[in-house]
C-alpha cells in the first residue's frame, strides 16, 4: 500500500483509464444527488408537507434502492456490468422527469421508491455496487485504498459543489425552477451513461466467475460486516443531508443560502479527510483507521442537541465532518480485500444493501421525532447506534487482515 509518494495527488499514476471514467461519473452524479439533498426537502416543506412526511418520502427513496440493488447483486452474473450501470442510468433519467411533472404526494412517493434519488450525503443507489467492483477489478491492489480516496473524494467535493449551487434555482423562482433541477438530474444520467459506455472489457467481471456461487469461502465475514454496517447507516439514516438540512434551516432560523454554505464547507472537510484515510491506514491497517477516526466523530453528533448556538453547532458539524468519513474509502477498500474476486459483485450488493435497508428506517422514524420533540433527538440516537457500531468493528475484525497489510 503506498505510504507517501502518491496520497497527495488527485489521481496515482500508470493507473487504467477506466479508474478515470469511473471518477468523473460519480462527481457528476454526486454534483446533482448534493443540488437535490438540499432543494427537495426544503421544496416539499414549502409545499407544507410535514418532516414525517417528508420523512417518509426519504425512507422511500432509501428502500427502494435497497431493493434494486440487491437484486441487481445477484442477477448481475447474467449481463454485463455495463448493461447494469445504462440501466442505473435509465433509472435515474426516469427519476428526474418523474419529480419533474409529479405533483401528488401518493405518486411522488412511487416515483421515490422506483427511482434513485439519493437523500444522503454519501452514496446509496445501484450505481455504488457496480462501480465498486469494477474500480476493484482494474485497480491494483496496492493501490486500490488510494483509488478508493479518491472515488470517494471525487464524490464529496462534486457533492459539496452541488450543495453550494442549490440556492441559485431557488432564487430563480418556486416550482418553475424546481422543475428545470429534476429535469437537469435526467440530463446528468444521460451524460454519466455516456461515461460508463467507454468502459473497456478489462472492468468487467473475469469469464471465470459466472457460473460460480455468489457468496462462498467469505460467506461468514460478509454476513457479519453486513449487519455492522446496517447498524451503522441505521444510526445515519437518523440524520441524512436532508434531513440535517430542515433541522439546521428550522432550529437556527437560517436562510437556503446558509444552510448550503455549511453543508458545503462540511463536504469540503469530508474531501480532505479521504485524503489522509490513505496514509493513516498504511501506518496501522484498514480497521484501525475506520474506527479510531469514525468513534469520535459519532460523539459529535450526539453533542449536536446540546450546543448552546449556531457557531458551536458549526463547529462540531466541522469536526465530525473531518473524521467521519476516513472510514468511506478504507471501509470499501476492506470489504473488497477479504472476499475472493468472484464474490465481489454479491458481497458488494449484499453489503450496500444492508447499508441502504438500515438507512431507510431513520428517516421516517427522525421525521416523527422532530414532529413529536423540539429536542434533537435523531443526532443523539443515531450517533449512538454509530458508536457501538465502531466498537462492535474493533471487537470483531481487528484481527481479520486484508493481504496487503
Amino acid at each position: 500500500m503506498l505510504v507517501g509518494e502518491e496520497w497527495w495527488r488527485p489521481l496515482p499514476p500508470g493507473l487504467p483509464r477506466d479508474v478515470t471514467r469511473l471518477l468523473a461519473a460519480r462527481a457528476l452524479r454526486a454534483f446533482a444527488d448534493g443540488m437535490m439533498a438540499v432543494l427537495l426537502p426544503l421544496h416539499l416543506h414549502a409545499r407544507g408537507f410535514s418532516p414525517l412526511a417528508i420523512g417518509a418520502l426519504l425512507t422511500a427513496t432509501l428502500v427502494g434502492s435497497a431493493l434494486v440493488t440487491l437484486a441487481a447483486g445477484w442477477l448481475s452474473r447474467h449481463g454485463t456490468r455495463q448493461g447494469w450501470l445504462a440501466l442505473a442510468c435509465a433509472l435515474m433519467a426516469a427519476t428526474g422527469v418523474g419529480f419533474a411533472v409529479v405533483q401528488d404526494y401518493a405518486l411522488l412517493l412511487a416515483v421515490a421508491f422506483l427511482g434513485t434519488l439519493n437523500p444522503s450525503s454519501g452514496d446509496v443507489s445501484l450505481f455504488l455496487p457496480l462501480e465498486h467492483t469494477a474500480l476493484a477489478q482494474v485497480a491494483p491492489p496496492a493501490r486500490r485504498t488510494a483509488v478508493f480516496a479518491r472515488y470517494s473524494l471525487a464524490g464529496t467535493l462534486a457533492g459539496a459543489l452541488g450543495t453550494l449551487a442549490a440556492p441559485l434555482p431557488h432564487a430563480l423562482g418556486g416550482d418553475g425552477a424546481m422543475r428545470w433541477v429534476f429535469l437537469s438530474y435526467a440530463l446528468v444520467a444521460l451524460a454519466a451513461w455516456g461515461l460508463y459506455c467507454r468502459l473497456t472489457p478489462a472492468s468487467e467481471a473475469p469469464a471465470a466467475e459466472g457460473p460460480q456461487a455468489a457468496l462462498g469461502p467469505s460467506r461468514r465475514i460478509v454476513y457479519g460486516l453486513s449487519a455492522l454496517f446496517a447498524l451503522d447507516s441505521l444510526g445515519s439514516g437518523f440524520f441524512v443531508q436532508s434531513l440535517l438540512a430542515l433541522w439546521l434551516f428550522d432550529t437556527f432560523d437560517l436562510s437556503l443560502a446558509a444552510t448550503a454554505s455549511i453543508l458545503f464547507w462540511s463536504g469540503l472537510c469530508s474531501a480532505v479527510s479521504y485524503l489522509v484515510a490513505v496514509p493513516l491506514a498504511a501506518r496501522i491497517g484498514l480497521v484501525n483507521t475506520m474506527v479510531f477516526t469514525h468513534l469520535p466523530a459519532s460523539l459529535m453528533v450526539m453533542a449536536l442537541p446540546f450546543a448552546p448556538s449556531l457557531p458551536v453547532a458549526v463547529a462540531l458539524l466541522l469536526a465530525r465532518a473531518a473524521l467521519s468519513n476516513m472510514d468511506v474509502p478504507t471501509r470499501n477498500s476492506y470489504v473488497m480485500a477479504v472476499v475472493t474476486p468472484a464474490e465481489r459483485p454479491a458481497v458488494a450488493s449484499m453489503t450496500a444493501t444492508a447499508k441502504s435497508m438500515a438507512t431507510a428506517i431513520g428517516p421516517l422514524l427522525a421525521g416523527w421525532l422532530m414532529t413529536a420533540s423540539a429536542f434533537a433527538w435523531p443526532f443523539l440516537i443515531g450517533g449512538g447506534m454509530k458508536a457501538a457500531y465502531d466498537l462492535l468493528l474493533l471487537w470483531g475484525f481487528r484481527k481479520v487482515k486484508p493481504p496487503e497489510e
